[in-house]
């Protein structure tokens, strides 16, 4: 019988710590992003806040545009891991001036952006050409499949805003005066298809991708700096990712700056308490994100799933961000 009261009396006094742990954190609504690693960071969150820190945690699924706007609008969700922050920059810059929104995190993922990228074969292959302008002057390297007289230089299928930034940064460079074609891949599938066949036959190749991607984890792309700094956003936003008939004179210039915040409302700020320390302090390494991007596309993994599988294979990456009490309880419960 003292056994049994004993039991009873611990089960009682875990019912009363469990809603006043859930009560320290809080219940919050995070946005869940529809691309791979905007599910994935999403997913990873979800799980250490609420087996780590006893959080409730609700996956608001959404693009960009849309999940922002939801959270300038109505204050909800109250967490955007992994926000690109270019597409809403004005918007950005002007809720944090008003306070109604604030950046916990710069870069929750590194070795991000957009840009200009070889293959890994020929960037070991060729060291010396190391820039964007200096793999201009070598044409001859890219034989274009129509033409081979020329370069072929990979832009994007229309209708995405990155073929007039690389249609306008063409005409920048004097690309075609140096013997370079623009190549329109028709598709994402035919910008993909054109790397991997490159990556897989030891063919050169030369054109625009983005990281964190699957394809940049699984073929080991090289992006390219340029020599040139940035020219400014009037050249950029008034002219380079404007149609060509509206950007007359294009300048030359650098990539614009890829950038990606993890965003909360002012109201996390003043109540997010330990998920708003966590959060803080989670960045993911590049490679491990596009590690993580190859297993997806190759196991045809959910974010849910690719959280799991990365709280299982890389707790030498996410076990620096959480106490070891944290990183138990989180072990625990895979």
């Amino acid at each position: 019988m003292k056994k049994t009261i004993l039991a009873l009396a611990a089960t009682g006094a875990m019912l009363v710590a469990a809603p006043a742990a859930y009560a320290e954190c809080g219940s919050f609504k995070m946005a869940e992003f529809d691309w791979a690693s905007g599910e994935l960071m999403a997913n990873i969150d979800k799980f250490i806040l609420e087996e780590g820190y006893g959080c409730e945690i609700e996956l608001v699924q959404g693009g960009t545009t849309q999940i922002f706007a939801s959270m300038s609008e109505k204050g909800s969700p109250e967490i955007a891991g992994e926000l690109w922050v270019n597409a809403v920059r004005e918007t950005l810059d002007k809720a944090v001036a008003e306070g109604t929104m604030k950046v916990a995190v710069e870069g929750p993922i590194t070795d991000l952006g957009e840009g200009w990228w070889v293959t890994q074969e020929f960037a070991e292959k060729h060291p010396e050409l190391n820039t964007v302008e200096k793999v201009l002057e070598r044409p001859d390297l890219f034989p274009d499949s129509e033409d081979p007289s020329k370069g072929s230089f990979m832009g994007c299928p229309a209708g995405w805003g990155c073929q007039l930034i690389n249609a306008n940064l063409y005409r920048a460079y004097g690309m075609e005066e140096k013997g370079w074609r623009l190549v329109d891949p028709g598709s994402a599938a035919g910008l993909d298809g054109s790397i991997a066949k490159a990556s897989e036959r030891s063919e050169p190749w030369f054109g625009y991708y983005w990281s964190p991607t699957a394809i940049v984890g699984k073929y080991g792309l090289v992006k390219l700096p340029f020599e040139a700094e940035y020219a400014g956003k009037d050249n950029w936003d008034g002219c380079i990712a404007l149609p060509e008939q509206d950007c007359e004179n294009p300048q030359k210039t650098s990539w614009v700056k890829s950038e990606v915040f993890t965003v909360v409302t002012d109201d996390f700020m003043e109540k997010g308490g330990v998920a708003l320390d966590f959060l803080s302090k989670r960045i993911v390494p590049g490679p491990v994100m596009g590690e993580m991007l190859v297993y997806m596309g190759e196991e045809q993994a959910t974010g849910e799933d690719a959280a799991i599988e990365f709280l299982s294979t890389k707790g030498d990456v996410w076990t620096k961000w959480v106490s070891p009490e944290v990183a138990a309880k989180v072990k625990a419960a895979l």
